[in-house]
């Protein structure tokens, strides 16, 4: 996890229900407002500039995750203590969450490659031990032998 929104942690401890984590969908709009020092409308309107994106029961409410919290007061301090717009505020968002997914490709690819490497090796094993071992190699060597007929005996 990154540093950014997306990799974000709390500042308080909150049990989940069973079978939930940090991004499971489970606070009211009030609760995250308490939570994240925010009034309720300031979450709506968040909302409204895709500066967070709650997750929606059925009938339609919001229910946020521990990490939208998180987020949340980031997009607080970035433009209180910081200054930035929301509108930069969302686009620094949108790249912290750029640099995560990117982090994870990179992983991933490292990951093919570890096993691609192990796959290799395993292979190469296998055919060294695939070798006859009753043959012996024996150094072939080659010399050059120049005849020169003896003039002196016709």
């Amino acid at each position: 996890m990154g540093n950014g929104p997306r990799g974000a942690r709390l500042n308080v401890t909150i049990g989940f229900p069973p079978g939930a984590n940090e991004d499971t969908p489970v606070f009211v709009i009030s609760v995250a407002a308490e939570l994240s020092g925010l009034h309720a409308q300031t979450l709506r309107s968040y909302d409204r500039l895709g500066l967070v994106s709650p997750g929606r029961t059925p009938a339609g409410g919001r229910r946020y995750s521990a990490r939208d919290i998180a987020l949340l007061r980031e997009v607080q301090r970035l433009s209180q203590e910081e200054g930035v717009n929301l509108a930069g505020v969302k686009r620094i968002i949108e790249l912290e969450n750029e640099v995560d997914a990117l982090r994870d490709k990179v992983q991933g690819l490292m990951d093919e490659l570890t096993a691609a490497y192990a796959s290799v090796e395993q292979t190469a094993a296998q055919v060294h031990a695939s070798y006859r071992r009753d043959l012996v190699p024996v150094q072939q060597e080659t010399a050059l032998v120049v005849w020169k007929p003896d003039s002196r005996r016709r």
